[in-house]
């Protein structure tokens, strides 16, 4: 099912010590719109520099990952961005008066309470997905992990393995929803075994760190502490994994498989996703320009007047989506038999438009320039809204799966903001006469 972009509907605050500084903080999240992503903002630096999240600006340093500006950054940042990941919340400013942000009691479910309590909203706009559709892989010495292609959502495997201690090996998979990351990866807490605590306090590190707030194993188990879960451990690195996947700034369609994976080799895997997408291009018009017009549309599409539905393509991502435009004039040649009375656009036809649209889409790639999207089958096809002359109909679609033969999509058709019709389609990539 589609899903729209979402932020916050009012603000929110929670204070804290951060767990490597020992530094009190507070944080306050705002809602933002569409399309403006995560943004960080230091209260505490003159001018309030202003950090946006992207693969560019994330980088992983010692167990934990931060986001970086001119001179300026946010430290231990996956767990909030996690929270924002596990409950797809694209949108938000997160201001903060300190270099790190609160660690709590270890979790991200503080920050899940925190964001539900402030009110979770949907945006007129369709969320982002980064479909992955060859595996992408990285490797670092006993490290690694894959994204691989999914036929659903995202979901999310880790094993982790500390050999001759009370952890041991633990694995855990999970697909991911709303409702399962916050009952299943939300609560567990960070956590090291007490050889490393030790480490850590002579390096002058883990300051606000306690027994409560992180899971310090000793001989025999946990140290002053009881489990949330017996395998709580690989839960808060699926909890980490899914903060640093948060920062691609999209949701992700993919099977991630992670094997002993840390802060650095989940970073290096986002990077990849994201120059596997940038690789593509993105391609998009001024505000009211037109990037394709009819005639160029006409150069990739067999459809001629008066079959021919989009007046122009305004914006190409790759190949991934596409936006297009269908002025709706009285003097549409189908208004003369179709309520003449009171003239409204068939649904098929909105569907044909999208479909058309699908049809650029698809044939950008190289490899298909020959060939004619054939529609082969429709779902989920749902007629929200009259479309009457004078609308400006506003078509996107977005790729779900792209194979040799096969290509599959999903299309949304708006007026004025308003959702009048979606569907998602399969087609046939046949070869052209």
């Amino acid at each position: 099912m589609k899903k729209n972009q979402r932020t916050i509907q009012k603000p929110a605050e929670l204070e804290g010590v951060g767990l490597f500084s020992g530094s009190a903080g507070k944080v306050r999240l705002q809602p933002a719109p569409a399309n403006a992503g995560i943004t960080f903002i230091r209260t505490d630096l003159p001018n309030r520099p202003r950090l946006p999240v992207t693969p560019d600006t994330v980088s992983s340093k010692f167990r934990r990952s931060a986001v970086l500006g001119d001179n300026v950054e946010i430290e231990t940042i996956e767990h909030l961005m996690s929270a924002l990941g596990g409950l797809e919340i694209d949108n938000l400013e997160v201001e903060v008066n300190a270099a790190e942000l609160p660690n709590i009691d270890g979790s991200s479910r503080p920050w899940v309470e925190l964001l539900r309590s402030s009110g979770i909203v949907d945006l007129p706009d369709p969320r982002r997905i980064h479909v992955v559709r060859e595996p992408i892989a990285v490797s670092d010495n006993e490290a690694s992990i894959v994204a691989l292609p999914s036929d659903g959502g995202l979901t999310v495997s880790y094993t982790l393995n500390y050999p001759n201690t009370p952890i041991g090996q633990q694995h855990f998979t999970l697909e991911m929803s709303d409702e399962n990351y916050t009952k299943m990866i939300s609560p567990a807490r960070t956590f090291c075994l007490q050889s490393e605590a030790e480490a850590f306090i002579q390096q002058g590190l883990g300051k606000g760190a306690t027994y409560q707030s992180t899971v310090v194993w000793g001989p025999t188990g946990p140290i002053e502490n009881t489990l949330r879960f017996p395998d709580e451990p690989v839960r808060h690195k699926i909890l980490d994994l899914m903060g640093d996947l948060a920062t691609l700034g999209a949701g992700l369609r993919a099977h991630v498989v992670a094997l002993k994976s840390g802060h650095n080799t989940n970073m290096r895997l986002v990077k990849k996703i994201a120059a596997s997408f940038g690789e593509a291009g993105q391609l998009q018009a001024k505000p009211g320009g037109t990037l394709l017009d009819v005639r160029e549309i006409a150069k990739i599409l067999p459809h001629r007047f008066p079959f021919l539905l989009i007046d122009k393509v305004i914006e190409l991502d790759g190949y991934r989506r596409a936006v297009g435009i269908k002025n709706v004039s009285f003097n549409e040649p189908f208004f003369q038999g179709h309520f003449p009375d009171q003239p409204i656009m068939p649904g098929v036809l909105q569907i044909e438009a999208m479909a058309q649209l699908a049809g650029v889409l698809l044939m950008r790639k190289s490899e298909n320039q020959a060939k004619v999207a054939v529609l082969l089958s429709l779902d989920g096809v749902k007629l929200r809204k009259s479309v009457v002359p004078g609308d400006q109909l506003r078509l996107e679609v977005e790729t779900i799966k792209v194979k040799a033969r096969t290509g599959e999509v999903f299309a949304r058709a708006t007026v004025d903001g308003q959702l009048v019709a979606e569907a998602n389609m399969k087609f046939m990539l046949m070869d052209g006469q």
